[in-house]
């Protein structure tokens, strides 16, 4: 299992459910083959170097996980997919334990 991040935005106006839904996504596809997912940290709303589908603000949110690297491929597919993520980049992460 190999360490990565992923940090992704939704719409600030975007409603909690929304929020949980694409949370909720995420932490399936990364723990359906074994991953785990070490720690989420809310970012809250920032403001954006430019602007993304007219909006000028995100809500963000990191996420610190290890799963193989195999389905960061599937992962990805489940953030493209989803219309409350706005834009999100996933990288390798140095292994720190």
């Amino acid at each position: 299992m190999k360490a990565y991040e992923l940090l992704y935005f939704v719409d600030p106006a975007a409603t909690e459910e929304m929020r949980a839904g694409a949370m909720k996504r995420i932490e399936v596809a990364v723990t359906a083959h074994g991953g785990t997912i070490d720690s989420v940290e809310d970012w809250g709303k920032r403001k954006l170097a430019f602007e993304v589908d007219k909006l000028n603000e995100g809500d963000y949110t990191l996420i610190n996980f290890h799963a193989d690297p195999n389905d960061i491929t599937e992962l990805d597919r489940v953030l493209r997919i989803n219309d409350a993520v706005k834009r999100h980049m996933v990288v390798v992460r140095p292994q720190q334990d």
